[in-house]
């Protein structure tokens, strides 16, 4: 018998349904703020989205607002071009949605903005470098017209999101204990903002709070302490100037005695360790990722039945934006899941920098 299994699971497994297509006159009309190396990857996908025209788009640096441009224009957009996002709000009165890629240390002041003047608004994550800035978007966003929806796109994959509903649906038993690895080469030197952790938040806020998501998002409730510790083993000064860790180690305690094992390293040869994001339970063990499980006590690799499967996380969270944005739904990734997962990821970091175990207590500003 093969080793490898089809689990058929509920339709609740299925990822979240991609938008119908809309007539010109209903389309959802669409800013971005911030149209660099995150941003245009938004843009690029947000283009294939039915039913959305792109009608603004800013950023501070000439030649990348010029390619943002072109890309929407060879899609048939005309959108009006801005240095200054204040002026683009201001003139605006068209624009329904607004999506932010710009750096960490500038997400508060550009996603309040934009959500006090109704907008709709897709922040990339994490939402801030400061906890009391989290606290300030948070109440911001349940103020608000608009809805707002965080960067968290991997909770959109449609993998991550089948494997996530059968764990909180009991498939493989209570929770008990979760590992998750982020070992990679290290980030784009040309983007200085990424080493500057007053910046960036630094690694574990900017980088790794999409796996600490999943695991806040399995666990249901955030950790109760953490304990961490990290620094610059290899890229001392590299790029010049470099605040930011290129190794660090975290253990989270959550309720009920379930911990969470996390490390994130810069300097990992290809292919040698990467990505994992896993989850062990009562009845046996899931990857995430690749929405397979293993029964305890069994051999054999059961494989869930994934809808959409292949689909891109960006693609898929950016079209649930648009759907929500049209029908004023309540994100799945949200102002206050965003919140949590945010707060996690500074909660370990404390606890790097002060060498101490940190309880939530202390985050929850």
């Amino acid at each position: 018998m093969s080793t490898r299994r089809s689990f058929l699971t509920s339709a609740a497994l299925a990822a979240p349904a991609l938008l119908p297509a809309q007539s010109p006159n209903d389309a959802v009309r669409v800013a971005v703020i911030g149209v660099g190396n995150r941003g245009s990857y938004l843009l690029r996908h947000v283009l294939n989205v039915p039913g959305i025209r792109i009608v603004a788009l800013c950023d501070l640096d000439a030649e990348r607002l010029a390619a943002a441009e072109k890309a929407a224009t060879d899609k048939g957009h005309k959108p009006r071009t801005y240095e200054d996002f204040r002026k683009m709000l201001d003139e605006g009165k068209d624009i329904d949605a607004v999506i932010i890629a710009t750096p960490v240390d500038t997400h508060k002041m550009v996603a309040i903005a934009a959500l006090e003047v109704g907008k709709n608004v897709y922040c990339e994550k994490p939402m801030a470098v400061k906890p009391e800035d989290v606290r300030l978007m948070v109440n911001a966003a349940h103020s608000a017209k608009g809805i707002f929806q965080a960067g968290f796109q991997l909770r959109h994959d449609p993998n991550r999101h089948a494997a996530m509903e059968f764990i909180h649906g009991g498939g493989i038993g209570k929770v008990l204990y979760m590992h998750g690895t982020r070992h990679t080469g290290d980030l784009p030197r040309k983007t200085a903002w990424y080493f500057d952790r007053t910046r960036s938040g630094d690694n574990i806020v900017e980088q790794a709070c999409h796996i600490l998501d999943l695991f806040v998002w399995a666990a249901g409730k955030p950790p109760l302490r953490a304990f961490g510790t990290g620094g610059i083993n290899l890229y001392k000064d590299e790029p010049p100037g470099r605040t930011t860790m290129d190794n660090y180690s975290v253990i989270y305690e959550f309720p009920n005695d379930v911990r969470v094992n996390f490390s994130h390293i810069y300097f990992d040869p290809a292919g040698f360790s990467g990505i994992k994001e896993r989850v062990w339970g009562e009845k046996g063990a899931m990857d995430l990722a690749a929405a397979t499980w293993m029964e305890l006590g069994k051999k054999g690799e059961l494989k869930l039945e994934v809808a959409d499967a292949g689909n891109d996380s960006t693609y898929q969270s950016l079209a649930a934006f648009i759907d929500n944005a049209r029908n004023k739904r309540k994100p799945l990734n949200n102002a206050d899941s965003a919140r949590l997962s945010t707060l996690v990821a500074m909660m370990g970091r404390k606890s790097i920098y002060e060498k101490r175990i940190v309880t939530w207590e202390e985050m929850d500003v």
